[in-house]
């Protein structure tokens, strides 16, 4: 009957066909428009090498960016194995412990021999199984939503990367326009110098015009460069690949601002951190149950048990193995237990007063920075 029971539960969690990854690409989906991919054999990761190239083949655009990083982000990849590494925990919750089997033999100075064997299974590993397997499935979602807040985050990230080293590759071109006009004018104004028709001084100020522009040239080179290396690894790119060519502009300005009212709701409602802090949470006081539950029987072995003795029939009946707890009361994994889920409650609350604040801060940004664009 234990043996049955154990099989059932053991049905009830398995592991999934995309690895917990639909949440992420939902995400990517509805929020970005965009595809991930979490390449495991040779195949997939030459076709997701194949997609990258014939994106990078034409000038790079901020949606072609974004798209490279979500499929391409070697670090974005490796957050997918925390996907598999709590499925693994998830589907090891929902199956028994391995059953043990003993074996003894005595023999006497006669000869007389003994043999006693038991079969036993971890009742309290089958008793908290239900338990256990919803506190994991909890973890393994708020695992899932973490990943997919990181693959939001990255999209925001390379989106802004691009905008950055565009306006970089403008921002050296303009002041190369403007070396090229000052060395003419410093030039011109040699020329008047030594003509009798300028002053030292106004010379000197074209000079230094131009010192100062051709320094303004060099900080805006190392400026493009800074940009666009920083937007190459969000992509996840390097040899061949990082020399892709950006579009030569921004796009233009938009013609008004968003109005985005009840920003702070929207944040509360929506964002994924929050929503993995709470299911994170909520995983944390399954976990207290489970503690306080097996705080004083930590293990209780139930099975069939044989003995066989020379020249006597055999005896059959069964055998308990229990800890007791004389020196372990559980007291201390309780209050670790207790501690865990007031640090997981207080970080809820703190995820949530820091989005509140990002949102705020985020949009007085970007408005200010709209309106001196304008």
């Amino acid at each position: 009957m234990l043996l049955a029971l154990a099989a059932a539960l053991s049905g009830c969690a398995s592991f999934s066909k995309d690895g917990g990854l639909d949440t992420a690409r939902e995400a990517a989906t509805q929020r970005l428009g965009k595809t991930v991919a979490d390449p495991r054999t040779e195949e997939d990761r030459d076709r997701v090498q194949t997609e990258v190239r014939t994106l990078l083949a034409r000038p790079l655009g901020p949606e072609d960016a974004v798209q490279i990083a979500l499929i391409s982000n070697r670090g974005l990849r490796g957050m997918y194995a925390d996907l598999g590494i709590a499925e693994a925990d998830l589907v090891q919750a929902g199956r028994l412990q391995n059953p043990r089997f003993s074996t003894t033999r005595t023999r006497a100075s006669d000869g007389d021999f003994k043999y006693e064997t038991a079969f036993t299974v971890n009742v309290i590993n089958l008793l908290t199984m239900p338990l256990a397997l919803k506190m994991e499935r909890r973890r393994f979602e708020a695992v899932k939503l973490a990943v997919a807040s990181e693959v939001l985050r990255l999209g925001l990230e390379t989106r802004r990367a691009w905008f950055e080293a565009v306006a970089a590759q403008q921002t050296e071109a303009y002041y190369a326009q403007v070396l090229e006009a000052a060395e003419a004018s410093a030039e011109l104004g040699r020329r008047m110098a030594r003509a009798g028709n300028f002053s030292r001084l106004d010379q000197l100020r074209e000079q230094v015009f131009y010192a100062d522009t051709a320094a303004q040239v060099a900080r805006a080179r190392t400026a493009t460069v800074t940009a666009r290396e920083k937007l190459t690894r969000l992509m996840g790119l390097w040899g061949e690949d990082t020399r892709f060519t950006l579009a030569e502009r921004l796009p233009e300005l938009p013609g008004r601002s968003a109005e985005l009212p009840d920003l702070e709701v929207f944040a509360i409602r929506e964002r994924l951190d929050i929503r993995a802090a709470k299911a994170n949470a909520e995983g944390v006081a399954k976990s207290l149950g489970l503690t306080k539950a097996t705080r004083f029987i930590n293990v209780l072995e139930l099975g069939p048990a044989t003995v066989m003795e020379k020249n006597q029939d055999i005896k059959k009946g069964y055998e308990i193995s229990l800890e007791l707890p004389l020196f372990d009361w559980g007291g201390a994994r309780v209050a670790k237990a207790e501690a865990i889920y007031r640090q997981s409650v207080e970080r809820v609350a703190e995820t949530a007063i820091n989005a509140r604040s990002e949102v705020r801060e985020t949009y007085t940004t970007y408005r200010h920075a709209w309106d001196i664009a304008r």
